[in-house]
């Protein structure tokens, strides 16, 4: 009573509470959350657009000088040969003159920046031919560096965003690289200002400038619009929130009275369920060893162990098939039932593990899952005491119904097979070898083999039944254990 006394406190204390705060943890939470939302997606909007104005402008770079070298290899290289026609930087002044791939490039540059009057393409060089030395070298710190990291790594690129001309841009760089068509031009220029240079010397930067503002001002704009969204959105649930809080404060009592309702059938379905659970572990104890069965529920999903010293022990009703034909099927089972139980009864008694019944024939062993020293000492004991109860059983049932029992004792591997239906089986050379020991055996007799005997002929009868032919293994000496010597006491 007192833990649905409690229960019941804690539920209408947090009905009362939620009610009157609700409103303020609700749009507290949506602030907060808002508010790392647009963080969150304001540094994602950045990063694009940065990462799409860098793409740009490898872009553009990229253009630009596929665009020189097919103006030098396609146009310069046929004009050299055209008589009158020939590449000057001042070939507006020059009847037959064309641009240098070099003015071509700057010009191109030129246009594209005129033409798109944010954006900026400019090719410069800390080497500038005199007719552009007021316009052809680096101008400020960003291009200074550029040139000094390129020249370090020509092979990658210079960028940086930054304030330009009054607003946010992206300032791209990349190293404009001398090859082999352009050197002996250079080196050989009578105004040129340096003429030692080589094969894969940076000459000159090509810098492309994207202008940021216009695409942040539209990031913006957008995420004005996803914030005005997600307020509208919040005010229509935070208004089908009060209302359900109008409900609820009205079903109140009735919710206090299925709480009491819902706990008391939950204690009755936690304990039933503790009383089928108990159920299920006897089931599961019945067919598999208890450190086995604590293995599977566990989780362990393969279970198999070798053991060293393991006493295997078959049985079969002798003239079992003959009996069932003068019984019911309902009589005989009635009968395999009592002969088997009195078998397991011995089993939990000699504490031996029962390993499985199939028809007629029954299976123990021991030393397994966990290992004992006496091993055989409690099988023997086992098959000699199986004799006595099935001559019980005779005695009471007017029958005449005879045991064979094979005995072995050596190394098996031991393990769980199936998924659906657990079988803890055995596997190995001893196991064949028990069970021919009673496939060969003889009715009402207990046939061992000789590891068996020297585990126990210090302590049993035996009389030894020499060398037989046994299936798959050839001529093996085997004995009939009798009983224990008198002086033997358990």
């Amino acid at each position: 009573m007192n833990v649905h006394r409690l229960l019941r406190k804690f539920v209408v204390k947090t009905q009362r509470f939620v009610s009157q705060r609700i409103v303020f943890v609700m749009t507290f939470l949506f602030c907060v959350g808002a508010t790392l939302t647009m963080l969150n997606v304001w540094h994602l909007s950045q990063d694009l657009v940065e990462s799409q104005a860098l793409q740009n402008a490898e872009h553009s770079a990229y253009n630009l000088k596929q665009a020189r070298t097919l103006y030098s290899d396609e146009v310069i290289g046929r004009i050299k040969a055209v008589p009158g026609v020939f590449p000057a930087h001042n070939y507006e002044t020059i009847i037959g003159g064309v641009p240098l791939p070099a003015t071509f490039l700057i010009e191109l540059g030129d246009r594209i920046s005129a033409d798109q009057q944010d954006s900026l393409v400019r090719l410069y060089s800390d080497f500038p031919f005199p007719w552009r030395e007021a316009t052809g070298g680096p101008k400020d710190e960003f291009e200074r560096e550029a040139l000094e990291e390129l020249r370090k790594n020509p092979q990658k690129h210079f960028y940086r965003v930054e304030q330009f001309k009054n607003q946010l841009a992206l300032r791209y760089a990349e190293a404009d690289i001398m090859n082999a068509s352009c050197v002996a031009c250079h080196n050989r220029h009578p105004d040129t200002p340096k003429n030692d240079w080589q094969v894969g010397d940076v000459r000159g930067i090509v810098e492309i400038v994207q202008p940021l503002n216009r695409v942040i001002g539209q990031t913006r704009t957008n995420l004005a619009s996803l914030l005005g969204l997600l307020v509208v959105l919040f005010l229509f649930g935070l208004s089908g929130l009060v209302l359900a809080l109008k409900r609820l404060n009205n079903n109140s009592k009735i919710l206090e009275l299925r709480v009491d309702e819902r706990t008391k059938e939950l204690q009755q379905t936690n304990e039933q369920l503790t009383v089928e659970q108990q159920k299920a572990n006897n089931l599961l104890l019945n067919i598999l060893p208890q450190t086995i069965a604590q293995q599977l529920k566990d989780g362990s999903e393969h279970i198999a162990d070798g053991f060293t010293e393991v006493t295997i022990l078959f049985a079969d009703i002798v003239g079992f098939t003959q009996l069932s034909e003068n019984y019911s099927p309902k009589n005989l089972v009635s009968l395999l039932n009592e002969i088997f139980s009195a078998f397991d009864s011995l089993s939990e008694h000699y504490d031996l593990e029962k390993i499985k019944t199939i028809g007629d024939a029954y299976m123990v062993a021991t030393g397994l899952p966990e290992p004992r020293t006496d091993h055989a000492v409690a099988i023997a004991e086992m098959a000699l005491a199986m004799k006595r109860e099935l001559t019980r059983i005779n005695k009471k049932n007017g029958i005449h119904i005879a045991l064979r029992i094979g005995i072995n004792s050596g190394p098996v591997v031991a393990g769980v097979i199936g998924t659906k239906k657990f079988i803890y089986d055995l596997w190995g050379d001893a196991v064949n070898t028990a069970s021919r020991m009673e496939s060969h055996g003889v009715p009402e007799s207990i046939q061992v083999t000789e590891e068996t005997y020297q585990l126990l002929k210090d302590d049993y009868l035996f009389e030894a039944r020499g060398s037989i032919e046994i299936k798959g293994k050839g001529a093996m000496n085997t004995y009939f254990l009798l009983d224990r010597k008198p002086t033997v006491s358990l």
